[in-house]
């Protein structure tokens, strides 16, 4: 009872029941945030505990109350008797846990054959996602394609180097904590939005405007971002027994140009292995917390202010070599959505707490470029914005299994021609493999993403939830099972999917599932065989 309450409140972040992992994010060696966050969860959240206790005494009186309290006179007879009772009872239940007498036990993408793949949670609890993710070591292979030639057709994680002069620019990628496509006025269709200096800056950019996330976490946003390893699978990569494959980052591939590289985030060092998963990929330093060193500008919660570690970020950069690579990751629109006192009432409300945390962040940026601009470095810089992941949503279609991964994508240059709103469809993975084919990278390297300067490329998006894929391309997404489409939607005219289109259209059903499986099927296989690089 206490797993399904929990994830009244939990469950509209993430939109998906609760998975083993959690345990990954607040407890042992790879999470330790529990101690700190746990009176803030019982804070905000103090009704989801009342309900439990609510429940659990219920339950207790109901109990109480159907109760027998009759004697048995204990014979032969009798022990025989229940000895066959207990034979019955534990082989019933054991058919019910398993779901059926068939060859394997249900897991949780077997929901689907019951309802809508919207609908898989309602289909599942809580204790049972976590019980069914509880042992996932590892992935179990799927084979679709015998033949590496038909695969290789299919899909590539292997890119050649560009030819042409190399263009020793910086780079600069923002990771915008819980930054969704519906909180940008300049991108959600309605104009309205809490973002003013990014709406401004995205006019002066090349902006993508359907664009979406890999995944609904931080710990999945991070390495799409900077590594092009997306995940793929229901443990995210940095916790998987994956995480320490060898792999080339942005970080990496540059450091063997000349450059030098850092990770700056403002929680506490070590919060969801950020600082382990940047030396893993080749960062020269991590600035977190601990490295900030002014305790007066934490938030109470989370780290430092974004605004004050905005301008940290800015500073430090400002000390180091040309040319660089830096990380940032914004830490302040992350719940409980805190702000500094002294800008209470400078910002707008909105029928979301987030929002005007997500309007403290966004003025945090144009301070950050008020000051950028002051250094020698930010004219030869290219700075890439993309959310980590969506955050909360009050509207229907931000709330679909489109709209709940759209977020920003957008390159800026002082200058030059990246500039324009383009609807090809792009996602995190894809920010690496562009950042490299605009800068003329000249050496061979390997990244699941597709640059989005590639127009010969069919541009896709994939991500994962309730043990589902979703394959987007060609303005079509499918939902894919592992074995089978279970919906195609026309995502373009169709926004809130409501329409399954797989009946009438069974060549372009069949054309993404097959780009679907071969992506898999090399996913997979490049992370068992720890050929990521």
């Amino acid at each position: 009872m206490l797993a399904n309450c929990v994830d009244f409140a939990y469950f509209r972040f993430t939109l998906k029941r609760t998975t083993a992992d959690v345990f990954n994010f607040f407890g042992g060696e790879k999470g330790g945030d529990l101690g700190r966050l746990l009176p803030l969860f019982l804070k905000d959240y103090w009704y989801v505990f009342v309900l439990w206790a609510l429940l659990t005494v219920g339950v207790y009186y109901i109990y109480k109350k159907t109760k027998r309290d009759t004697q048995l006179e204990w014979n032969g007879k009798q022990y025989l008797n229940q000895f066959i009772i207990f034979c019955v009872s534990v082989g019933v239940l054991l058919i019910g846990y398993r779901g059926g007498l068939q060859l394997k036990p249900i897991t949780i993408v077997n929901a689907v054959e019951y309802t809508q793949v919207k609908y898989i949670p309602l289909m599942v609890s809580t204790p049972f996602t976590i019980l069914k993710t509880l042992d996932v070591k590892g992935i179990e292979p799927k084979i679709y394609f015998t033949d590496e030639g038909e695969l290789a057709k299919l899909y590539t994680p292997y890119h050649k180097g560009k030819t042409g002069d190399f263009k020793k620019l910086n780079i600069f990628i923002i990771a915008l904590e819980s930054f969704s496509k519906e909180y940008i006025g300049g991108l959600n269709g309605r104009k309205t939005g809490y973002t003013p200096f990014l709406d401004s800056l995205m006019k002066q950019s090349l902006t993508f405007t359907n664009a979406f996330s890999n995944g609904k976490k931080s710990i999945e946003g991070i390495p799409a971002i900077v590594a092009s390893i997306p995940t793929w699978s229901d443990e995210p990569y940095i916790f998987s027994q994956y995480g320490s494959n060898q792999i080339n980052s942005l970080a990496s591939l540059l450091k063997k140009k000349g450059y030098y590289t850092a990770f700056f985030h403002g929680g506490d060092n070590g919060t969801m292995g950020f600082d382990v998963f940047a030396g893993l990929s080749g960062y020269d330093n991590y600035f977190g917390r601990s490295e900030y060193n002014n305790e007066k500008d934490y938030d109470g919660n989370w780290g430092i202010w974004d605004e004050e570690f905005l301008q940290y970020t800015a500073n430090t950069m400002n000390t180091k070599q040309q040319p660089f690579f830096a990380t940032l990751f914004t830490l302040t629109s992350h719940h409980p959505y805190n702000i500094p006192v002294r800008y209470k009432n400078k910002f707008k409300d909105g029928p979301l707490e987030i929002e005007k945390s997500i309007s403290y962040t966004d003025f945090a940026l144009s301070k950050f470029f008020e000051t950028a601009k002051t250094m020698p470095w930010f004219n030869n810089t290219l700075f890439v914005f993309s959310a980590d992941h969506t955050g909360v949503s009050e509207d229907n279609f931000f709330t679909n299994r489109i709209g709940n991964y759209s977020i920003p994508i957008v390159y800026h240059l002082q200058g030059s021609n990246l500039k324009g709103f383009d609807s090809t469809a792009t996602q995190q993975i894809d920010i690496m493999p562009s950042v490299l084919d605009y800068i003329n990278y000249p050496n061979p390297y390997f990244a699941f993403g597709t640059s989005v300067f590639d127009t010969a490329a069919d541009h896709f998006a994939m991500n994962i939830n309730n043990s589902i894929y979703q394959f987007i391309e060609h303005n079509y997404s499918i939902q894919f099972d592992g074995e089978k489409t279970n919906e195609m939607n026309n995502y373009m005219i169709d926004s809130l999917l409501k329409t399954d289109v797989s009946n009438k259209q069974k060549a372009m059903t069949k054309q993404l599932e097959n780009k679907a499986k071969a992506i898999i099927q090399t996913y997979q296989q490049c992370l068992i065989n720890n050929k990521m690089r």
